[in-house]
């Protein structure tokens, strides 16, 4: 068997040094060609451990943030999960081969397409790519398991929590739209919605609505 390129194995030594323990995730990320996901012309630096721009001003996150909001979320095969903000599609990828059903919501049209493509192509026929306004959810998407945000927000919208599953996890980027946001976790329990502040990091901020252009 022949083994992992250089760059490969960098980044997997990269997420266990940082602390990423869950071997699924690891697989996982291992697994998914993440060059697939970046601009051609960044394709060459695609495993190094940094967020990349992408088409409509939009970034594909950082590896080891990428692992860290998945580890957080205990994915299972019978999970049902709801990304808002689909951007490259590489996040969506990854939590397919971690859940059962993914349904992920992207306000521009060409990113919606793209990622489609590329899903497509890897297989990842447990996921639905949406175009949609991903901070105003309706009831009639239903309720999930696990939520994941994956653009800032001020604050974490009623219209997402009242998705989440009993005993469900929702993760996302709380904090200003063009500065250092804190992750937090939410857990909706039979006594209410627990929440735990987690890392900093840095993300696009959310935008309401679909985008009227791209």
């Amino acid at each position: 068997m022949a083994s992992a390129p250089p760059e490969k194995m960098i980044f997997q030594l990269t997420l266990r040094r940082r602390g990423i323990s869950d071997q699924a995730v690891l697989r996982t990320l291992e697994d998914v060609p993440r060059e697939n996901f970046v601009e051609p012309a960044d394709r060459a630096d695609a495993y190094r451990d940094s967020a990349m721009a992408i088409s409509c001003g939009q970034t594909i996150s950082q590896p080891f943030v990428v692992a860290y909001m998945t580890e957080q979320l205990k994915l299972r095969k019978t999970h049902r999960v709801l990304e808002i903000g689909t951007g490259s599609g590489y996040q969506a990828a990854i939590l397919s081969r971690l859940a059962g059903q993914v349904l992920t919501v992207e306000r521009f049209r060409t990113l919606a397409d793209i990622a489609r493509q590329r899903l497509e192509k890897l297989g990842c026929f447990n996921v639905e790519v949406m175009l949609g306004d991903g901070l105003a959810m309706p009831p009639a998407v239903g309720q999930f398991d696990r939520i994941i945000v994956t653009a800032a927000v001020d604050r974490i919208p009623d219209a997402l929590l009242e998705r989440l599953e009993l005993n469900g996890i929702l993760i996302a980027p709380v904090g200003p739209p063009h500065g250092v946001q804190t992750l937090v976790r939410v857990i909706r329990t039979a006594g209410g919605l627990e929440r735990k502040e987690l890392v900093d990091v840095r993300f696009v901020p959310a935008i309401p609505g679909i985008a009227r252009e791209l």
